[in-house]
């Protein structure tokens, strides 16, 4: 995507100034970090385009050569994608009358590549961790209510990309931020999920795996999905080099399976991407493989139990 150049800083929201002595330590941590920054990427300085698409059609291309090196029978592979609230949260609007027109434009340079995806055969997975992450962050000393209405924005936009794509093969993560930190200030599910459901996917991955919202699946129970949707329980930790007992994910995905009545639409996940930014480096490879191993294991045991 073209656009975006020079660079700002992303705020850091409430959620640290509660803690100095941790956010002392997150400043010395940083200083010493190697890894790609989340907090000073560049801003749409120009009418935004999807100008490159050989560069993601390489991508898609060298991701098919990856799955056929590796082999093995897969049932399905996904391919992940932005969500237009994302970037128009972490690249500062320099250039459109307000958000609303940037958010168009993001939506209409994202279906490119939501499409590309889709026109490969893979799974299109919508990243969206600004749907409850920028609460705490963008939305910090505004109302509830307008960060609620920032997600129906999204939402919408979200859904108008994917409108020539069958919604069985698209699924929406949302996250609230894949990063060590206290989290309490993070905005409540039950805020956020009725705009949610309105996304026109067929499977919603929350993570559940994270001790600040592991109760919140309860919402199920009263918040139903809509007709042929399911949800992909979060059930490993991505931020922790712990490796989950298998018994932990199986029961995980029982009460899931409790709370949405129908074991049929539940999935097993983790709760988000083990390197949130290129050289971050918190898992382990071999701890990941482990991880991934027991969710396989745990999975296979609460089928069992649940079929």
């Amino acid at each position: 995507m073209t656009g975006f150049s020079g660079k700002w800083k992303r705020p850091h929201g409430d959620e640290l100034a509660a803690y100095p002595e941790y956010a002392d330590l997150r400043r010395r941590q940083i200083a010493n970090d190697k890894s790609v920054s989340n907090f000073t990427p560049p801003m749409a300085t120009i009418a935004v385009t999807y100008a490159d698409r050989d560069a993601n059609e390489a991508e898609l291309k060298t991701f098919a050569a990856a799955l056929n090196e590796v082999g093995g029978d897969f049932e399905d592979a996904f391919m992940t994608a932005p969500s237009p609230g994302i970037v128009a949260a972490a690249m500062k609007n320099e250039f459109y009358s307000d958000e609303d027109a940037y958010l168009d434009a993001l939506a209409d340079a994202l279906r490119i590549e939501y499409e590309a995806a889709h026109k490969h055969g893979y799974l299109l997975q919508i990243d969206a961790p600004d749907l409850a992450l920028e609460r705490h962050l963008s939305f910090a000393d505004r109302p509830i209510s307008d960060f609620v209405k920032f997600v129906e924005r999204v939402i919408a936009r979200i859904n108008r990309a994917l409108s020539d794509i069958p919604r069985d093969r698209v699924r929406l993560h949302v996250c609230w931020g894949n990063y060590e930190s206290p989290h309490d200030k993070d905005v409540a599910l039950k805020e956020i999920l009725p705009a949610i459901l309105e996304a026109d996917v067929g499977a919603f991955l929350l993570p559940f795996a994270n001790p600040r919202h592991q109760h919140e699946i309860k919402l199920f129970r009263d918040t139903p999905l809509g007709p042929n949707q399911s949800l992909i329980v979060g059930v490993i930790d991505t931020l922790t080099n712990f490796v989950e007992h298998p018994e932990v994910v199986a029961d995980r995905l029982e009460r899931a399976a409790e709370m949405v009545g129908d074991p049929a639409r539940i999935q097993a996940g983790t709760d988000c991407g083990f390197d949130t930014s290129a050289g971050m480096g918190r898992v382990t490879a071999d701890i990941v493989w482990a991880k991934l191993r027991a969710m396989k294991e745990g999975a296979e045991m609460a089928s069992d139990r649940l079929f």
